[in-house]
């Protein structure tokens, strides 16, 4: 089922969360260890992240360095497929990015997602990689998420890029994109994040997932700003529970969010990485509430591989 269709039929709010894949190396029953722990609390769909090439420097003895090109979270497309067989009674949204594809690249993905009978896609351009400061696309590739979402619906009406094809099938993709209540950190101010974002609205999208933030002002501050834009498909509050000391100082250089005062405060007030974790929890419990209270569509978590928090979040909200 259609992620869309799934938040127009539903009676209450919905429960969702994001996986990524295994590092290279690993194998996918993380994946399965992460997921089981959630099944009683129904998920209605999970999230598969894309990662995209990396240039890595290894240092010889000789003290030259080789520059090498490495793929550290393989396997989107393979986890997509082996989740939705295994786990029939959940949908499964992949993400696909920008970043290292061509419009061909992105057509061969699209159409590997359609033969698996995966209906759900969450378009996103991408961060540039680590050695780069800006994002670079591909030649033919694309610069913008808004044009991934107008190729994706392309596809949906038939429209493959070679134009001498006949008889096509058209996809049936529903779309998902991204959205940031303290603004993407590439845009110059709110206005234009919020022209750019509906501009992939009008292109297609059928609903928004955010950026993290841990102070739900924010994103009722950013729902108000986006139905005054004219944007008015589901906006899916994206949540992700503090798990270590470290965050409240990385979270915010990787991701450019805010984190509140009274969370600052509570957790250098913890002695162990696991004080801090059930900190965290306790924090997303009464975050998730007042958000139900507000009646969002789906509270989507994200759970960077690790289950346990969000299980007993989940088992005290719903």
């Amino acid at each position: 089922m259609k992620v869309i269709d799934h938040i127009n039929n539903a009676k209450r709010t919905l429960f969702s969360f994001e996986l990524l894949p295994p590092l290279k190396g690993h194998n996918i029953n993380g994946i399965y260890r992460a997921i089981d722990p959630l099944l009683p609390f129904e998920p209605s769909f999970i999230n598969i992240t894309y990662h995209q090439e990396e240039v890595v420097y290894k240092k010889h003895k000789s003290g030259l360095l080789e520059k090498k090109t490495v793929k550290k979270r393989p396997g989107t497309v393979a986890i997509s497929a082996a989740i939705k067989y295994k786990y029939p009674n959940i949908d499964v949204v992949p993400h696909l990015i920008c970043g290292g594809f061509t419009r061909e690249d992105t057509e061969y993905a699209l159409i590997d997602f359609h033969f698996l009978g995966i209906d759900n896609i969450l378009a996103l351009r991408g961060d540039p990689p680590k050695s780069l400061r800006v994002f670079v696309p591909e030649t033919n590739g694309h610069a913008h998420s808004s044009d991934l979402v107008k190729q994706i619906f392309q596809m949906n009406k038939g429209n493959y890029l070679d134009e001498d094809l006949e008889n096509t099938t058209a996809t049936n993709f529903c779309v998902g994109v991204a959205g940031y209540p303290e603004k993407h950190i590439e845009s110059p101010n709110f206005t234009s994040d919020l022209k750019y974002l509906k501009l992939k609205i009008d292109s297609g999208a059928e609903y928004i997932i955010t950026q993290m933030f841990f102070d739900n002002q924010k994103y009722f501050d950013f729902v108000r700003r986006c139905r005054e834009t004219g944007i008015t498909v589901p906006i899916i509050p994206g949540i992700k529970p503090i798990t270590n000391l470290r965050d409240i100082h990385l979270l915010p250089q990787v991701f450019n969010i805010d984190i509140p005062e009274d969370l600052v405060a509570a957790i250098n007030k913890c002695k162990t990485n696991e004080d801090a974790f059930q900190t965290g929890i306790e924090w997303s419990i009464n975050q998730s509430r007042e958000l139900l209270r507000f009646g969002v569509p789906v509270l989507h978590y994200f759970t960077i591989g690790i289950s346990e928090n969000i299980r007993q979040i989940v088992k005290t909200v719903f």
